[in-house]
């Protein structure tokens, strides 16, 4: 478990390395800011949820602790609020989201309703546990990686290993240690390929009703594209795609096969009001020195996070 002394040890060092109060965790040079500010990484969301819920602990704990299901949009936005003010907010900003995350998750804890895998029916789990944090970590930071290499082009093998030593920093937010996480990249795609085969990942019967409601849609509007769910499926090791037991066809493929190809075409020459996610643009606003969004950045952070500005204090850069 990540206690309060573990969570406040790991900030301390997130704050001794961030690269500055105003600049926030990672600041404008990083990879992450590079990899995060795209639009384009929501192609790889359906995956990363995916691959969290086959971790028996992450679905009971959504099946029976989120509000996913009931206000779809409103969890959407107050996950990307949370996780877009860890990465593009000001240093202290960062650290009170990551205090925030960790009050919520001491919250969710329970017993599993039926034997999944490894994990007998009636034993515990806890949000906070280190093996499934350092999971749900893992899923955000390959997935990012992947998805970003759909459309723009991948991230070299030097860029991978700054894009991993950052990530180690943002782990730092979860209450996670370096010891419990992978040294390199290498390390990394090998725990992943571990976890892929391990049936630690096994899809529960909560996780399919889950996963299925999800991409049912909560309305009709709010449905994702089949191609959408072929592409989201298609990310997936195969054993999982069985678990999870959609129904995807050639047609559904071939589609997402013809989005990949338009995307690559446009997307490299959308303005970057367009292709950037408003949190970094009113980082970039927080770096000048400004004292709030600019419209535009206000009307992107309602589509990202459902407000105009991250819940965050701006800071004046010095004179």
């Amino acid at each position: 478990m990540v206690s309060e002394g573990d969570l406040s040890s790991a900030l301390e060092i997130v704050r001794a390395e961030a690269a500055g109060p105003v600049e926030g965790i990672f600041g404008p040079a990083s990879v992450t800011w590079r990899i995060d500010r795209e639009a384009v990484l929501f192609l790889g969301a359906g995956r990363a949820l995916l691959l969290q819920l086959a971790h028996p602990w992450v679905a009971a704990a959504i099946a029976e602790h989120s509000r996913t299901l009931l206000d779809p949009v409103g969890r959407f936005h107050r996950t990307f609020e949370l996780m877009f003010t860890m990465v593009f907010g000001s240093r202290d900003g960062a650290l009170t989201a990551a205090q925030r995350l960790y009050r919520r998750h001491t919250m969710i804890s329970g017993v599993l309703p039926e034997t999944v895998g490894p994990f007998a029916g009636g034993s515990s789990y806890r949000a906070n546990d280190v093996a499934a944090l350092r999971w749900v970590h893992a899923t955000l930071v390959e997935t990012s990686a992947m998805a970003y290499g759909l459309v723009l082009p991948p991230l070299s093998v030097e860029e991978r290993e700054r894009y991993w030593t950052e990530s180690r920093l943002f782990a730092g937010l979860f209450g996670l240690k370096r010891s419990d996480l992978p040294a390199d990249w290498t390390a990394f795609a090998d725990y992943n390929a571990a976890m892929a085969q391990s049936d630690i990942l096994t899809v529960s019967d909560a996780a399919r009703e889950v996963a299925g409601q999800i991409f049912a849609g909560a309305r009709r509007w709010l449905r994702p594209p089949r191609w959408y769910l072929a592409l989201s499926v298609g990310m997936l090791p195969e054993r999982l795609r069985a678990g999870f037991g959609f129904d995807v066809n050639e047609r559904d493929r071939k589609a997402a096969d013809r989005a990949l190809v338009w995307l690559r075409r446009v997307y490299p020459h959308l303005p970057t009001r367009l292709r950037y996610a408003g949190p970094y643009h009113e980082a970039q606003e927080r770096l000048q020195g400004k004292l709030q969004p600019d419209l535009a950045t206000r009307c992107s952070n309602r589509a990202w996070i459902g407000r105009p500005r991250l819940a965050d204090v701006w800071i004046n850069p010095p004179a």
